[in-house]
């Protein structure tokens, strides 16, 4: 998560909203990180999560991230959840909950859901403190 953490720093440096987001392989190694990249790029599907997969996937020369730990500062939201479930991460790791837009338990469970063919497992409020200052001084700054 700290590694997450670091990843939201520079998203807040772009105006971004303090959003970052790694994948891990099976052993824990790094493949890929991303950070809230909105703003700088124009892009609407620019979220650390989005990016952070797409790269993961290009590591690995495949789309398929199984065996893979997704960790992002902030609870997914649906685009997210959908990105997840659909490049079958086995875990996803949040620190944060978002209670207006969270799509991993808060206000739905995309990722979780029973009708999809993949739900990841989900481990919530991992350094949840941090992350959710992080993203409170952004906006009590703005």
């Amino acid at each position: 998560m700290r590694l997450a953490l670091a990843e939201s720093e520079r998203a807040a440096l772009s105006g971004d909203v303090p959003v970052g987001a790694v994948v891990l392989d099976a052993d824990g190694t790094l493949l890929a990180a991303g950070h809230n990249e909105r703003e700088l790029t124009g892009d609407p599907t620019g979220h650390a999560e989005v990016l952070a997969i797409r790269r993961a996937a290009e590591q690995l020369g495949g789309w398929r991230l199984t065996g893979c730990t997704l960790v992002v500062t902030l609870e997914p939201c649906t685009m997210c959840a959908g990105a997840i479930t659909q490049s079958r991460v086995d875990r996803v790791v949040y620190g944060a909950r978002d209670e207006k837009a969270g799509a991993a338990g808060s206000l739905w469970d995309v990722v979780r859901d029973r009708r999809l063919n993949h739900r990841p497992e989900v481990i919530a409020g991992v350094l949840e403190r941090e992350c959710a200052t992080a993203l409170t001084d952004f906006f009590r700054d703005r």
